[in-house]
This record gives structure tokens, C-alpha cells and sequence, in this order.
């Protein structure tokens, strides 16, 4: 019986860099994200309950889903915020849940990448905690740097998270991303080595 992980980190910590890196060593990760995305497809019922929240005008010609928008609309709004994340997580919830017992008979272990793992009170969903973590001044510049915002867009952004050390103190294993990708390697084999995920000379 595997044991599941949660992955989690604060936005621009480098937390796809480390789940990607789980992969490498055959270690299934179901990402929040990508099921978050699958449930609001045109004909999914969160997005028609999203509709129902906040209108048509947070759809495109298309029918999918005007993420941009959408972001603009809850960023700023906390109370807009939660209703959001009152449609979506439940359902993302439920079907995370079930990749999950699908996926731990077959697997020494198996990571949740959820980045609201925190703030959304998911814990009881996996045994351990593995925070991604960097410092301030480099998540601020890697943010503004990938998604092209302004520094006060980027600290809106950063700010509607719980701050990483904050996460990082509730962790149970804390993997420092600040140095090259070969550090954060190096840290994520240690990790796995000393859980008896993977043998020591893999």
C-alpha cells in the first residue's frame, strides 16, 4: 500500500519542477490543476454552476471558460474567491480522492500536487507533506518574470496565498528550490531514500 505525498508550495516556488522530478523515479502524481481544469469543461456541472455564480460574461464564444477573467474577478475579491473554490473543490476533491485509491495498491507511493493543499484543509488526504519552498525576492521575480505581470500584479497574486514559510513550518519535509535543478534532485532522492520510497542507489 503506497504512501501518498502531498505536494505543495506557493505559486512560482518551482512545485511542477519537483513534481515533474517524482515522475522520474515512476511515481504517479495526480496535479490539482489539471483536474480543476477537466472539471470545468463546457458540459461539466461546475462550470455551469460557475455560470450560475457569475454570470455568462466569464465564458468565451466558445463556451470554455475565461480563465483571465475569472482571475481578474477573484483575486481581489476574497469573498468571490470562496465562492469560487466552494464550486470547484469538492468536485476536485472527489475525483483526486479516487485517483488516488486507484493508483496505491500498484505504487510504493503516490503525490497529490495540490497547491491549495493548505488553505483548501485537504491534509487528511495524504500522510506526509513535502513543501516547495524558495525565498521571497526570487518567487516575487519568477512570477512577474513567467507570467509577464507587474510587480504589484505578481505581490496580488503571492498575497492571496498562505506565505510559504508559513507552509513550510507545518511541512513534513521541506525542499529548498532557491539553487540549480541538480540541488532540488539531490534533496527530492535524499527524501524518497530516507522514507524507503526508493532504494538508496537509484
Amino acid at each position: 500500500m503506497g504512501i501518498v505525498i502531498g505536494l505543495t508550495g506557493g505559486i512560482a516556488s518551482g512545485k511542477s519542477t519537483v513534481s515533474a522530478l517524482f515522475k522520474e523515479y515512476d511515481i504517479p502524481v495526480v496535479d490539482a490543476d489539471v483536474v480543476a481544469r477537466e472539471v470545468v469543461e463546457p458540459g461539466e456541472p461546475a462550470l455551469a454552476a460557475i455560470v450560475d455564480a457569475f454570470g455568462a460574461e466569464i465564458l468565451l464564444p466558445d463556451g470554455t471558460l475565461d480563465r483571465p477573467k475569472l482571475g481578474s474577478i477573484i483575486f481581489r475579491d476574497s469573498g468571490k474567491r470562496e465562492a469560487l473554490n466552494g464550486i470547484v473543490h469538492p468536485v476536485v476533491r472527489e475525483k483526486m480522492t479516487a485517483a488516488r485509491d486507484r493508483l496505491k495498491p500498484g505504487h510504493p507511493a503516490v503525490v497529490l500536487d495540490i497547491p491549495l493543499l493548505f488553505e483548501g484543509d485537504q491534509l487528511h488526504l495524504v500522510d506526509k507533506v513535502v513543501v516547495v519552498s524558495v525565498d521571497f525576492d526570487v518567487q516575487l521575480e519568477r512570477l512577474m518574470h513567467r507570467n509577464n505581470l507587474t510587480e504589484q500584479a505578481a505581490l496580488d497574486r503571492i498575497a492571496s496565498q498562505m506565505p510559504l514559510a508559513d507552509k513550510a513550518a507545518k511541512a513534513d519535509a521541506v525542499i529548498d528550490n532557491n539553487g540549480s535543478i541538480d540541488d532540488t534532485k539531490e534533496q527530492l532522492k535524499q527524501l524518497l531514500t530516507s522514507w524507503n520510497i526508493i532504494e538508496g542507489a537509484h
